[in-house]
């Protein structure tokens, strides 16, 4: 399977579609985006691949380069405790405080009707 095989039935075009032929080159932002969503959708647990994958989506591209550190440094937090977060069981420590943070606290997870 070529290795964008996924991509053309999958998440990633449906974010940030293939670069045009002719245009540009991907800059290290968009690379940079790519690499997050398929991070955000290879957790290790499901749960946590709905949730992060399904925010990546709806957020990914309208994230600056500090937004894109800010969710990339929650990608670094252990699943169980993004449940507890997210659940309102625990609050996010201070090193997480971000306008990402709450985003993703706020954010409600949708599946897709099929």
């Amino acid at each position: 399977m070529p290795a964008d095989a996924a991509a053309e039935h999958g998440y990633i075009r449906g974010v940030m579609p293939a670069p045009e032929t002719e245009g540009p080159p991907a800059g290290p932002t968009d690379i940079r985006r790519k690499r997050l969503l398929f991070r955000a959708w290879h957790r290790g647990t499901r749960e946590a691949d709905l949730i992060l994958g399904s925010f990546a989506e709806q957020h990914l591209a309208g994230f600056d380069e500090v937004a894109l550190d800010h969710f990339a440094a929650l990608l670094e937090v252990p699943d169980a405790e993004l449940f507890d977060w997210i659940s309102g069981r625990a609050t996010p420590p201070t090193e997480h405080d971000s306008e990402v943070t709450r985003l993703l606290l706020a954010f409600q997870y949708r599946p897709d009707a099929t």
